[in-house]
């Protein structure tokens, strides 16, 4: 038996957050697709998961794509070392979160996308459906109560974040934009065509450029210093490679130029990423020798 197949299970669903209670944890999705139209899919890559955390890649690529933009006034760029939902570090640092993976920088940028386009929403699933050529990719209304209703911790930062001026918008806006962004429902095949954005550099499907090839490089940077909560460092020496988690289990990770990846498994480890997605993500790179560093 590989060690992805004896990694199926392992792990623990996230269990403050209702809906996500639900998954079977046996259940495993893994999708390569290229940057020139290939799609290999494996397992339950069909099934669709909650994109949670995942979804910060794509709201953050589109601030960035806003000339000007004065989102590194109102976020870090640095790693946190600590829990994704940390109250302590954001009082410390004046209501300025440590980088934009973690909730408090992921709230600062969806208030900032909501300023920007007037839906923030809106602008986050008309580009996911263009990207995975899904026009029927939709919020979860259940996911979404639950989000809300296990939100008491994300309310808790927006609101000591606008008591330093942090927050453009009414904290509830924001926060419903956040809420709904994290409960889009999505497959590991519509989430590696999505990822082959920052692959490209910030080309889009149909060609056009929504990022400035500096810009792309950025995201892929955040990628791997912040993606996998306060795991990166493990990540980076197990896997070699960006990488995106979100505590629906998924993990996205990028080739830069050549593909992205994208694994699924509802089990999560103490830190919030998936088992069965890490092991799976570095047999890839080992398999493959692909590797950033």
């Amino acid at each position: 038996m590989s060690d992805t197949e004896s990694s199926i299970g392992s792990g623990q669903v996230a269990d403050y957050i209702p809906d996500l209670v639900k998954a079977d944890p046996k259940q495993f999705g893994f999708t390569i697709a290229t940057v020139d139209g290939h799609v290999y899919s494996v397992g339950e890559a069909h099934t669709p998961f909650a994109i949670e955390s995942i979804s910060k890649v794509f709201a953050l690529a589109l601030v960035l794509s806003r000339k000007e933009t004065p989102i590194w006034q109102r976020v870090g760029r640095e790693p946190s070392g600590t829990p994704f939902n940390l109250l302590i570090e954001l009082e410390a640092e004046n209501g300025i979160p440590r980088n934009p993976y973690i909730n408090p920088g992921a709230i600062v940028v969806a208030d900032q996308l909501l300023h920007d386009t007037g839906n923030g929403l809106e602008a986050l699933h008309a580009l996911l459906r263009a990207e995975t050529g899904a026009a029927d990719l939709q919020v979860d209304s259940v996911t979404v109560e639950s989000e809300e209703g296990a939100g008491d911790r994300n309310r808790a930062m927006a609101y000591l974040m606008a008591s330093f001026g942090n927050m453009i918008n009414p904290v509830h806006q924001a926060l419903d934009h956040y809420f709904r962004q994290c409960s889009i429902a999505i497959t590991c095949e519509q989430l590696a065509k999505a990822g082959l954005l920052v692959a490209r550099d910030g080309l889009r499907e149909d060609g056009s450029r929504l990022l400035h090839r500096a810009d792309a490089r950025q995201l892929v940077a955040l990628m791997t210093t912040c993606g996998t909560y306060d795991a990166a460092g493990e990540f980076a020496y197990r896997i070699g490679l960006p990488c995106q988690s979100g505590v629906g289990g998924g993990i996205l990770s990028i080739v830069p130029g050549k593909c992205s990846v994208v694994a699924w498994g509802p089990g999560l480890d103490a830190k919030g990423n998936s088992v069965a997605g890490a092991v799976a993500l570095a047999s890839f790179a080992r398999t493959t020798g692909y590797s950033v560093f």
